[in-house]
């Protein structure tokens, strides 16, 4: 990230430099490598255990599927990806470790897929992904920090916090539904959340009615339940992931609370039925960032349907397997770009070239200036049968 009191255009010359470098000595060295056996190599950190571990699941299912396609069509230029997946059980630290573990193997050319606004926060203020000079392509975040102020290693393919507090805090006032509190993880990605949602709020001269966190890796809502609960608020915009928010609907509609409940994207509503019972999960707003994918309307979508059914049988549409399989879209994509033997300076150039791509009626939009690839966002409702609403 660029040095406090560091003028941008500098941290823009010391990141193209580093891009320099990595090209030179990548040109006859070790990153080609990657496809000297017929294999190219990307990298995942994922929470595949711990509160995160049903959500981690599904971020490698939707890319496993589009990979599996993609090398049982012959791979790209003529090379198979490998797909090398560790498991970080969503801790910052143990993201740091595997992350540089991964970057010095010098076949893995680009990483994708990881989790956590403070776990990618900490890779950035380490410099890992700088020294490392690999391209991270979808994080499932939307947090502040990673895209603003500008950095050139993270390609977002969803939309930020930002944009999902602006558009529920637009639906909820529309309402007429103005006594706002917020639910939020005490740690990056709920502060993030948490500021989206005050900042809608400005907009509209409205102010929080009472914000209350929880603990990071736990479900200890207790304070906030009480907290909310005592606000009288109308509406409650949850920052939460599954286990967490499912505890916080059960306790606060057990408890007597009546507000209407939304929750930011990262949620599955399957564990959140599931976990809360769905006559306290009946009603709760989910923003998306990805369209709907549980009917084909879309190609993407209708690609998605078909590969889940060949490479994933029993397994169910969901949302942020469907996130996934965009990104690794992406990815592949710029692999093509990037020619035979692809490098890391290759791919992140490929990935900058990339403009407004259609993905099968979904765009993402990169440049050399721009990271942030998709603004889309809607919201969906969990119905009378559990199952989730346009």
């Amino acid at each position: 990230m660029a040095r406090e009191g560091e003028p941008r255009k500098s941290w823009h010359a010391r990141c193209a430099a580093a891009l320099l470098g990595l090209m030179v000595a990548s040109g006859a060295g070790a990153q080609q490598q990657a496809a000297a056996g017929g294999e190219v190599v990307i990298g995942q950190v994922a929470p595949l255990s711990g509160v995160l571990a049903s959500t981690g699941e599904q971020m490698v299912l939707g890319r496993r599927i589009y990979f599996d396609a993609v090398n049982d069509q012959g791979g790209v230029n003529g090379a198979r990806i490998r797909h090398k997946v560790v498991d970080d059980g969503y801790k910052v630290e143990e993201t740091v470790r595997l992350t540089k573990d991964l970057l010095a193997r010098p076949d893995t050319v680009a990483l994708f897929g990881f989790a956590g606004t403070a776990n990618i926060a900490k890779l950035l203020d380490e410099g890992v992904l700088e020294r490392g000079g690999a391209a991270l392509v979808a994080p499932y975040t939307g947090g502040e920090p990673l895209r603003n102020p500008f950095n050139p290693w993270i390609f977002h393919v969803r939309a930020g916090y930002g944009d999902e507090a602006e558009h529920m805090v637009q639906q909820v006032t529309t309402l007429g539904l103005n006594r706002i509190a917020v639910m939020y993880q005490d740690d990056a990605f709920g502060k993030a959340g948490l500021a989206g949602v005050e900042a809608a709020l400005k907009k509209r001269g409205l102010q929080l009615v009472t914000a209350a966190g929880y603990e990071r890796n736990t479900d200890k809502v207790d304070g906030a339940v009480q907290a909310i609960k005592a606000s009288d608020a109308q509406a409650v915009i949850m920052i939460a992931i599954n286990k967490p928010a499912a505890a916080f609907i059960k306790r606060y509609r057990e408890a007597g609370g009546g507000a209407q409940l939304f929750n930011i994207s990262v949620v599955d509503p399957a564990e959140l039925v599931k976990a809360a019972g769905l006559a306290n999960a009946r009603g709760l707003g989910i923003s998306q960032v990805v369209p709907y994918p549980y009917r084909p309307g879309l190609p993407a979508v209708g690609e998605y349907h078909q590969l889940l059914k060949k490479y994933a049988p029993g397994q169910e549409p969901n949302y942020t397997s469907f996130e996934e399989f965009l990104g690794a879209k992406v990815l592949v994509e710029a692999l093509r770009r990037a020619g035979a033997a692809p490098t890391r300076a290759r791919v992140m150039r490929a990935l900058e070239s990339m403009g407004n791509h259609d993905l099968g009626g979904v765009f993402v939009n990169f440049s050399s200036a721009n990271r942030i690839g998709s603004r889309y966002v809607e919201v969906t409702v969990i119905g009378s049968s559990g199952k989730l609403l346009k």
